[in-house]
């Protein structure tokens, strides 16, 4: 009796995307492109329900509890530092495209025009923070210690010739604190979510090869799911490349 209800839950189990996959989006560009793609599943057969977040915090809670199959917003450097205080079991699928991060700024044109003591506001989730110091140290505006890399926060800067101040937010906030900082560094997604045109209005973006490609993260079961794969395939497609260059003209850049 134990062993059928043992088999009985594990089809359950292995089932329970069948026909449908929930998938927990940011709404620039991710929910965009996952309601482009939506009439190709659905003639596979998938429904394919997109739920909006508007953090980088509650997508992956909402996949841990079930709420979601799939999420589709993060890079693979943020998910790994987010599992280090919250060991959820999630793992990286299929990667889909990068969004260059790019400094911002209402008060002046040129980031050499930054005045002595500017403050600069940085995303705050570490992965993140880490990429936005390296980016101001491509610019030359700081430097930081040797070896860092991603995990690089404002306590690693060894040179701040201009004492630049810098004040950490949430991800999110970035576009809304414009205008009471010198500048911001602001991730591509954010900032098309709210009006701003990275090619026309970044001081500085990262470049193209960045390796933060944004990914699915899924439970590790579901990679091998059939409506999971066609996803994938359908994310992953010449469409779908062509309707990013288009719609986002360079912000949005093919990872596949």
């Amino acid at each position: 009796m134990k062993t059928l209800v043992l088999l009985a839950a594990l089809s359950l189990s292995t089932s329970a995307l069948a026909g449908t996959l929930r998938v927990g989006a940011s709404p620039v560009p991710h929910a965009e492109i996952l309601e482009f793609i939506k009439p190709t599943l659905a003639r596979q057969g998938v429904t394919l329900v997109v739920r909006e977040f508007s953090d980088y915090v509650q997508p992956n809670l909402a996949l841990a509890d079930g709420s979601i199959d799939v999420n589709f917003f993060q890079h693979l450097p943020y998910l790994t530092a987010f599992q280090k205080d919250r060991p959820l079991g999630l793992v990286a699928g299929a990667k889909v495209h990068v969004e260059p991060i790019g400094v911002y700024s209402r008060r002046v044109k040129s980031l050499r025009d930054l005045k002595s003591g500017a403050t600069i506001a940085i995303p705050n989730d570490p992965s993140n923070s880490g990429r936005a110091l390296k980016l101001l140290e491509q610019a030359g505006l700081i430097r930081l210690k040797a070896g860092v890399g991603v995990n690089a926060t404002p306590l690693d800067i060894t040179t701040n010739v201009k004492r630049l101040r810098f004040r950490e937010l949430e991800a999110a906030q970035l576009p809304r604190a414009l205008g009471d900082v010198d500048a911001a560094v602001i991730n591509t997604n954010y900032a098309l979510d709210a009006g701003l045109n990275p090619l026309k209005d970044a001081l500085l973006l990262e470049d193209r090869r960045s390796p933060y490609a944004n990914l699915l993260a899924v439970k590790p079961a579901t990679l091998k799911n059939a409506d999971y794969l066609k996803l994938v395939k359908a994310l992953q497609s010449p469409e779908v490349r062509a309707f990013l260059l288009k719609k986002y003209g360079g912000a949005v850049v093919p990872a596949f």
